[in-house]
């Protein structure tokens, strides 16, 4: 075995500067769609894959879809519950090279009652799967609590 030159970093210390380069490009990925969430700007997809897949893991009608178009439309029954909906990001977490754990809280209020959704002691959450600088998974939870359970985290 050589030794090391002095100043030279080995293929692991490459390895974890390119993971942390990867992670780094994905939070800011994702704060730049927060960001336009955040002044409502739902219609723009340009972060997302051609066949991104969008879950709505827990609630009231857990679904799935696939594709923009899916997107779309799983996009339009989640609103469809909401007289108004914005969204405020509380925190975001790098789980790994490729997923991103986002803790927000919506808010607005419900269609056809007078329940503000800050009357709603709970936070949600997004996981977010990047590749490439596109989303190519986004599973929303209505219960944070519930996405720490499945990602193992605990609370």
């Amino acid at each position: 075995m050589r030794p090391r030159q002095p100043g030279r970093a080995g293929p692991d210390a490459r390895a974890r500067d390119t993971r942390r380069a990867m992670a780094s490009e994905n939070l800011t990925r994702v704060r730049s769609i927060y960001a336009a969430w955040e002044r409502g700007e739902f219609t723009s997809v340009d972060w997302a894959s051609s066949d991104i897949e969008l879950t709505l893991a827990d609630g009231p009608d857990p679904q799935t879809w696939k594709g923009l178009a899916g997107m779309a439309e799983g996009w339009r029954t989640f609103e469809r519950s909401w007289g108004s909906l914005g969204v405020e990001l509380i925190e975001l977490r790098e789980l790994d090279t490729e997923h991103v754990l986002s803790t927000v809280r919506f808010t607005g209020r419900t269609r056809g009652s007078d329940l503000e959704l800050a009357q709603v002691p709970t936070l949600q959450a997004c996981v977010l799967q990047l590749r490439g600088g596109r989303v190519t998974k986004l599973v929303l939870y209505w219960h944070l609590d519930q996405a720490l359970a499945d990602l193992g985290l605990g609370t």
